[in-house]
């Protein structure tokens, strides 16, 4: 039995979710349905607060309400094969779907690294299910010693979160010198690495897990430098590939970074097929290098160019490339970074100027609940132009750096920087007289 449906989503991530709502909005009178293989899903930001923050993780559920409000079908089951030729995905359980439009938002799968006793009791991937997690988690629970394996932002938050819990003791190892290298340079990983440590977390920079010890159940690890800890349980946290398969299968091209191809409109080498999210091919903003990005908030942008895109091209919603652009929160600290780190602008070959402010987030810095705040921006020497920020200090980093982020976006210059005209309030913001944006720029303005 075949079922004709106009517009057919993959997957039941924030892509899938946000291209089909999309899609409803532009072309109100097409039948819409999405498909997911897991009827349990989980908000994927949300999976480390699952183990302590959370009072129970089925708070952290991905349901259906959405796609329910916006008459979008939902098909459980999983999609083997797309038949492009008549526009039909068949599914494992033998149904068949026919489509004008199909996107495919099938997310990423974790990294499995070929470490030695890898597939031992107690080893643990970061699977988008609820049913999967829950079991983790209580697993987790009942030892007293936990290894969490990679230091960026998955590895990072599960650490965090995993120290909340009362006798469990947390270890960390990232084979590059510090925590978070890739998105910050050393000054802002070392307020994460010192946040971490403060929780009682001890951090192993500069090695890696050469095996993983005992009979059926993990019992410890060995590392490069020859030591042997005791864990029971470990949690890898080295971030996943895309999910390309079905596309590879349907004979569909694949990027340098081996997302699937797509073009500025989301759209593969297939018109009719589009992809967003985790397995989609991503661009850096300024070198259109791939870039290894998986982010929801990456994922859902996508997500709306690709669910406006689908019958008719609107020029205004070009993916232009990714930014890079993350936040996350340790412990109360907030992280924030957007474009190119100082170190990678230098990497690149860029000829760079960097402007750095340091202030408090209230005026006067005496108010209750002040927190010290430091922002980094990156420009471009020659032109001005900014290429990337990172900031660090209490809540309200979460949205400056969603304010950097636009700047980058818009290709802003240190001057329009210099002039940026702010709403601030005591309890809100740092003081219009110091504020640390409008600051930093001028440090950099100072040095050009």
């Amino acid at each position: 039995m075949e079922t004709k449906t106009d517009i057919l989503a993959i997957g039941g991530g924030p892509a899938g979710i946000i291209s089909t709502v999309t899609a409803r909005k532009y072309y109100p009178d097409k039948k819409i349905a999405l498909m997911k293989s897991i009827g349990d899903g989980v908000i994927p930001c949300g999976i480390p607060y699952m183990f302590a923050s959370l009072d129970s993780p089925d708070e952290n559920k991905l349901g259906n309400a959405p796609l329910e409000k916006n008459d979008i079908d939902v098909i459980v089951d999983e999609a083997i094969r797309i038949d492009r030729q008549t526009k039909t995905v068949v599914t494992r359980n033998g149904a068949k779907y026919n489509y004008e439009k199909l996107i495919l938002a099938t997310g990423s799968v974790p990294v499995k690294p070929p470490i030695p006793g890898i597939d031992k009791k107690g080893v643990y991937l970061i699977h988008k299910s609820m049913t999967c997690l829950k079991g983790a988690i209580e697993e987790i629970k009942k030892t007293q010693n936990v290894l969490i394996i990679g230091g960026g932002f998955i590895g990072v938050e599960f650490a965090d979160e995993a120290s909340k819990i009362n006798g469990l003791n947390v270890s960390l190892v990232e084979v590059l010198p510090n925590l978070l290298a890739h998105s910050f340079d050393t000054e802002f990983s070392a307020l994460a690495e010192e946040t971490l440590k403060s929780r009682g977390v001890t951090l192993l920079t500069g090695v890696c897990v050469e095996a993983i010890l005992g009979a059926e159940n993990v019992e410890g690890v060995r590392l490069s430098d020859g030591r042997e800890i005791p864990v029971e349980s470990i949690i890898l946290g080295v971030g996943g590939i895309p999910d390309a398969k079905l596309a590879t299968e349907a004979g569909l091209d694949l990027g340098k970074g081996k997302g699937i191809w797509v073009d500025e409109y989301m759209r593969t080498s297939d018109p009719d097929i589009f992809a967003v999210g985790d397995c989609a091919g991503k661009r850096d903003f300024y070198t259109h290098k791939a870039s290894p990005v998986m982010l929801a908030s990456t994922a859902t942008a996508e997500a709306r160019i690709a669910g406006a895109n689908l019958y008719r091209l609107k020029v205004v919603r070009e993916n232009k490339g990714t930014i890079a652009i993350y936040s996350t929160c340790i412990d109360g600290l907030v992280l924030g970074s957007a474009g190119l780190t100082e170190n990678s602008a230098r990497n690149e070959g860029f000829e760079i100027v960097t402007g750095i402010a340091n202030g408090v987030d209230k005026h006067p810095a005496t108010l209750p609940g002040a927190n010290k705040i430091k922002v980094k921006l990156i420009f471009s020497e020659r032109s001005g132009i900014i290429l990337g920020g990172q900031v660090a200090g209490g809540p309200s980093c979460g949205e400056i750096i969603n304010l950097i982020g636009v700047a980058i976006q818009k290709r802003m210059s240190f001057a329009e920087l210099e002039t940026l005209q702010m709403a601030t309030h005591p309890y809100l913001t740092s003081a219009p007289t110091v504020y640390p944006i409008v600051i930093a720029a001028q440090d950099a303005a100072h040095k050009m």
